[in-house]
């Protein structure tokens, strides 16, 4: 009993491990938006009268509070997490409607996607990503048997999927609609969910979404300008003209930090939506294959580590970290795309690099999340191995001989038995 109560005691002691090739990779994205909203906000600080280091000031600040809940995040077990996987979902949709009340919710250049805070305004959606895919791997858990080969199970995150798009596009905000959307298919493939079926409802709802993007004329004016934005390079191919001129002037190893000139007032959110276009002019071709790598990296492991998750049967776990990096991976590809010319013109910033405060703080938690999934990994691991390694040891260990006692004259264990035969009963 004694030693069983050690051996308990051992195992609760064990401590996981951080996975570094995680936290290697977010912690130099972290440095390197901090140094590049530094680098190119500058001018735009001094055009609008805030100071040369208003938003630098500010990135760091936001960057601050996403270390300290991605530390909270590090420090909460997954159990935990997933026990409010129902109140999350209905967050979702409350604070998704909330920016439609008057006085709660804040409207910029037509549309309505932020709360006021007072001290600042908060992007709902952001939050909304990460709770999202907090309940979507709750879901396959639960449903893993049923989501793989019934048509209900498989569909009912579709309709929650689709409810928050809906309240997106009210607001109207196109581009996380559709990244959320990818998120949750991607989700449902990697959770099991038969590929020739999930075919279907992506080509119902491809049209649909294609029909959404054409409906606004200001939607359908980006996608021609994205396939040619040279003909009308001061109008609508403003951005994009001046974020491949900043890019082809960069070359293989740019002009310097600092050196940038296209983002004194002549690319338009050049320290949000647009800071990768100063990265190549600033980095050059270089420094564009650098955070291209770190991205791969993260996501890379992030998949990987989802999938030894799996493998172990922690499925909560697996999904979760399944989530983050196509959270991460799509965001990046498509901001990417975007600043080179790939993909229309979407508002979703560079994650990690970007200047944000909404984007910043979720996407740290994102990624503190991620590295707890590491951690209860690595500590089954170590647990796993050490219950192996003490079974082995019992198994090998010698069988000690029982001693051989002479019944001494007086035991009564040495005085003669009758020897009773066996009785059968009699059948009748």
């Amino acid at each position: 009993m004694e030693n069983a109560a050690r051996q308990a005691t051992r195992h609760d002691d064990i401590k996981g491990r951080f996975d570094p090739w995680l936290l290697g990779p977010s912690l130099a994205l972290a440095c390197l938006g901090v140094v590049m909203v530094a680098s190119s906000s500058i001018a735009i600080g001094e055009n609008l009268e805030v100071g040369p280091f208003y938003f630098l000031t500010r990135h760091l600040v936001f960057l601050a509070i996403g270390l300290a809940l991605a530390g909270w995040a590090m420090c909460t077990e997954l159990k935990t997490i997933e026990r409010y996987n129902h109140l999350l979902l209905l967050a979702c949709f409350a604070l998704l409607l909330l920016v439609f009340v008057p006085v709660i919710g804040s409207s910029v250049n037509g549309a309505r996607r932020w709360i006021n805070l007072g001290v600042s305004r908060v992007q709902v959606v952001e939050a909304v990503k990460l709770m999202f895919i907090v309940w979507l791997a709750s879901y396959l858990v639960r449903f893993s048997g049923d989501v793989a080969v019934t048509w209900g199970a498989m569909l009912k995150p579709l309709g929650v999927a689709a409810g928050l798009v809906a309240l997106l596009l009210l607001q109207p905000d196109f581009g996380s609609s559709s990244l959320l959307l990818a998120i949750a298919a991607g989700m449902l493939v990697l959770g099991g969910v038969n590929l020739p079926k999930m075919s279907l409802p992506i080509i119902v709802g491809l049209p649909i979404l294609a029909f959404v993007a054409i409906l606004e004329p200001y939607r359908m004016r980006r996608f021609t300008t994205f396939l040619d934005p040279w003909a009308d390079q001061l109008g609508s191919g403003y951005q994009l003209t001046n974020a491949l001129m900043a890019i082809g002037r960069g070359e293989w190893f740019g002009v310097g930090l600092g050196g940038s000139v296209q983002k004194l007032s002549y690319l338009p959110e050049a320290h949000t939506d647009f800071i990768f276009a100063v990265i190549g002019e600033e980095l050059g071709f270089f420094g564009v294959c650098v955070v291209i790598g770190l991205y791969t990296l993260l996501v890379g492991r992030a998949l990987y580590i989802g999938a030894r998750c799996v493998e172990r049967r922690r499925h909560f776990a697996g999904y979760c970290a399944f989530g983050v990096a196509l959270w991460i991976g799509l965001q990046a590809i498509v901001s990417i795309g975007v600043n080179l010319g790939l993909l229309p013109t979407k508002g979703l910033t560079l994650p990690l690099i970007s200047s944000g405060g909404s984007s910043v703080v979720m996407t740290c938690v994102a990624l503190g999340l991620l590295l707890r999934v590491s951690y209860e990994l690595d500590r089954s691991e170590r647990q796993v191995a050490i219950r192996r390694d003490a079974f082995q040891s019992a198994e090998s260990a010698p069988v000690a001989e029982m001693p051989v006692t002479t019944a001494s004259a007086g035991d009564p264990s040495s005085r003669p038995r009758e020897r009773i035969e066996p009785t059968y009963a009699e059948v009748a």
